[in-house]
């Protein structure tokens, strides 16, 4: 049943069910929600869906966006568009092909000179050239060139940020060097070899076990005692050798120890907990009998890379190491590798190595 008629000031009209109501003053019309459509003794229409919420001025109801505080005299029966903002007066039903609409191509045309190579395109840093022979890294390389001691062309450079050609003559105190391909290469050495390019003592040295391995000049990462055996990696990679061998990277090597007389278990638990050398506090990261039956032999992993540090800890304890094999440096292994024998690396260890992947 519904029940509508004007009411005395405004032409307010309503209907229990949901009925419109004209505004005079607005020409507007609203749609009250269900229920009872109530007016007061003043004219003012109430809406029992508004609440308490009061009309002045004649012949609305409230909706719930109207208490929001919306101005008087305007529709809010508002579309998804208008809610997420868009301005009035405008369509955004947008069509399939609007809305495969791709935005126009641009023009394929290559401007004039592109892919012509410039004149600059070889140049090379010259920090990166001489890090790139082998003989250091780019810091260190900095530093030689700071101090005068690379020369290019005959002239004596010392200004950072100095560009050179590929076959320009540059020289290390004197000496001419070349931005030569990367070698990697990885020798199990032998006992009896001192690790170095050049022994003024005339002993063997690991150079004559790699001398017809490649044509570069290449240099050993790090150093392994004369009687040491064991992993040992070459380069001409300054860059690498430097990340191999500083302190602060912390690669990890580890050993097989092999001593005059038994460890007891007190002593190893030493060892592990760490002792006190005449140059620091030194602890390995890990220690173990390497056999069960046989106590005389002993695997450490170790990080450090201090002279003959594996030796002085048990020289400390009272045994003397009678051989000493490294079989773990940086993720390479003398596996498949014989005593004295040598081999490249493949792409994918070097990749590891560039990658810093390993410890």
């Amino acid at each position: 049943m519904s029940k509508t008629g004007p009411n005395k000031k405004g032409g307010y009209s309503a209907s229990r069910a949901g009925s419109r109501s004209s505004d005079k003053t607005g020409g507007r019309t609203r749609t009250t929600g269900p229920g009872k459509g109530k007016t007061d003794g003043a004219g003012r229409g109430r809406s029992a869906s508004a609440g308490k919420g009061r009309l002045e001025g004649g012949s609305r109801t409230w909706s719930s966006e109207s208490r929001k505080g919306k101005p008087e005299g305007k529709s809010y029966s508002r579309s998804a568009d208008d809610r997420k903002g868009k301005p009035e007066g405008k369509s955004y039903s947008r069509s399939a092909d609007d809305r495969k609409r791709k935005p126009e191509e641009k023009s394929r045309t290559r401007p004039a000179g592109a892919g012509k190579k410039k004149p600059d395109d070889d140049l090379v840093r010259l920090n990166k050239y001489v890090a790139a022979s082998g003989v250091c890294s780019r810091r260190e390389a900095d530093q030689l060139i700071t101090a005068g001691l690379i020369s290019v062309n005959g002239k004596t450079i010392n200004k950072l940020g100095t560009k050179v050609k590929p076959d320009d003559d540059v020289r290390y105190n004197g000496q001419r060097i070349r931005n030569e391909r990367k070698v990697y290469l990885l020798l199990n050495k032998p006992k009896d070899y001192v690790t170095t390019t050049d022994d003024p003592k005339e002993r063997k040295t690991v150079m004559l076990l790699i001398r017809n391995a490649c044509n570069e000049r290449i240099y050993p990462v790090g150093r392994l005692d004369r009687n040491t055996t064991g992993v040992m990696l070459f380069t001409n990679d300054g860059e690498m050798a430097k990340k191999l061998t500083h302190p602060s990277y912390n690669k990890k090597k580890i050993y097989h120890i092999f001593l005059d007389k038994g460890v007891t278990a007190g002593d190893l638990k030493k060892l592990a907990d760490g002792i006190t050398l005449d140059d620091g506090l030194i602890q390995p990261d890990a220690i173990s009998y390497a056999s069960s039956e046989n106590k005389r032999e002993i695997g450490m992993e170790i990080h450090s890379g201090r002279n003959r540090i594996v030796r002085r800890m048990f020289e400390s304890l009272g045994y003397r190491v009678n051989k000493l094999d490294r079989v773990y440096f940086a993720g390479l292994t003398k596996k498949s590798l014989s005593r004295g024998k040598w081999r490249f690396l493949t792409e994918k260890e070097i990749g590891r190595l560039k990658m810093n992947a390993y410890e």
